[in-house]
């Protein structure tokens, strides 16, 4: 996966090892409990807090038990289908009084899983879809990932009117081909292009690339400048032309053992030839990618999760103040990130400058797990911003 080459160098190789992933802490919360006597208050917090959790909990696993029925059923048809409006979730709607969250809510520390809310309780009400720019999000995953991964994000920006497109990259996903057989990155990136050049003429679309993923969105921008309204990069690689993802990473990659721990290098074409792709160790997956995200999607990833191609993380990005600077940036930092750390994040940031950058406090390497909501909200927020 993308993330993976953080932290690869040549003496790096190695063979898979097991290692025990570390026990993660129990999550925390309390709430107020109203006028209650002080000798029942704690206990009634306590009741409260634990009913709102299963049900909190119940939901979440039956979002991703019916994600994963979905993506096996579409692997047994087999095809590299989009995970598109026809086949994702969609939370139920209410038909409660709507409310509005200060802007500087989208980064204050919720819950670990982030509880679920109504979309109309995240954002502004003052949407007004048509006026935008653009209301078509296209969702590009990282490396190892799929646009399964994508489906707390699709449901939310539906249910607020939204145009949601999440596409499997070339052997990803419930893409058909094999990782191994890819070997560049216009090769990998494939499914994004296709859909671009169909476009209409004058249509234009919100880019989201998480993990290796901006790589994919820069490679789009330096291709379709006409087409994309805005870039999102959340946790992703966010490179400088002339730079490779692997020349990106390597530069803080020594200080990665947890990274070093998980990468298993895969030798399609035997060992005495470059790596064909990567892949984790499952027992790491969730300290990895995971530490702040609820078990059950933690359950959905290890079951869905494929190798990522090398040869595409290899590949430097020829990027054009032209096409590509031409696109507006925006950052979207992850700073519980355990795969590419808070620090590497700035780091490409001060390389190269995006128009807005914004931290989701509380998120793992997948906020689209760990801070779905809260994730929701700033791609909203950003789709609202008016050209400068």
């Amino acid at each position: 996966m993308g993330n993976l080459c953080s932290c690869f160098s040549p003496k790096s190789v190695r063979q898979k090892r097991k290692t025990k992933a570390s026990k993660r802490l129990p999550n925390s919360s309390s709430t107020a409990a109203g006028a209650l006597p002080t000798g029942s208050s704690n206990r009634w917090t306590r009741m409260r807090s634990s009913r709102k959790e299963k049900v909190q909990d119940a939901l979440i696993q039956e979002q991703a038990m019916a994600a994963a029925i979905l993506f096996q059923q579409h692997q047994r048809n087999g095809g590299p289908l989009p995970f598109d409006r026809s086949t994702s979730l969609r939370f139920p709607t209410s038909g409660s009084k709507k409310n509005s969250l200060p802007r500087s809510s989208s980064s204050r520390a919720r819950s670990l899983t982030d509880p679920l809310l109504q979309p109309q309780q995240l954002v502004n009400q003052d949407v007004k879809l048509d006026d935008l720019e653009t209301n078509h999000f296209v969702l590009v995953h990282g490396g190892g990932f799929g646009a399964w991964c994508w489906y707390k994000t699709i449901a939310l920006l539906e249910d607020g009117g939204f145009r949601v497109t999440a596409v499997d990259l070339t052997g990803s996903g419930i893409h058909s081909f094999d990782t191994n057989s890819i070997t560049s990155l216009t090769q990998y990136v494939k499914p994004v292009t296709d859909f671009l050049e169909k476009l209409a003429d004058g249509e234009k679309v919100i880019l989201v690339g998480h993990d290796f993923g901006g790589a994919c969105i820069s490679y789009m921008m330096e291709l379709f400048p006409s087409k994309v309204s805005k870039a999102v990069f959340v946790a992703a690689a966010m490179l400088t032309s002339g730079q490779s993802t692997l020349d990106m990473f390597s530069q803080k990659g020594d200080s990665n053992e947890l990274m070093r721990q998980a990468q298993i290098f895969l030798y399609a074409n035997g060992n005495d030839h470059p790596p064909t792709a990567i892949d984790l160790d499952k027992s790491l997956l969730k300290d990895l990618l995971f530490n702040q995200s609820p078990t059950k999607d933690v359950a959905l990833a290890s079951v869905s999760m494929r190798p990522m191609p090398f040869m595409p993380v290899l590949e430097k990005l020829s990027l054009s103040e032209k096409n590509y600077g031409s696109v507006r940036r925006f950052y979207i930092e992850t700073p519980e990130d355990n795969a590419i750390p808070v620090s590497l994040q700035e780091s490409m940031i001060n390389s190269s400058p995006p128009e807005q950058v914004f931290r989701l406090k509380g998120a793992d390497h997948s906020p689209f797990f760990s801070k779905p909501q809260a994730l929701h909200k700033l791609l909203v927020e950003i789709s609202k911003l008016p050209s400068t």
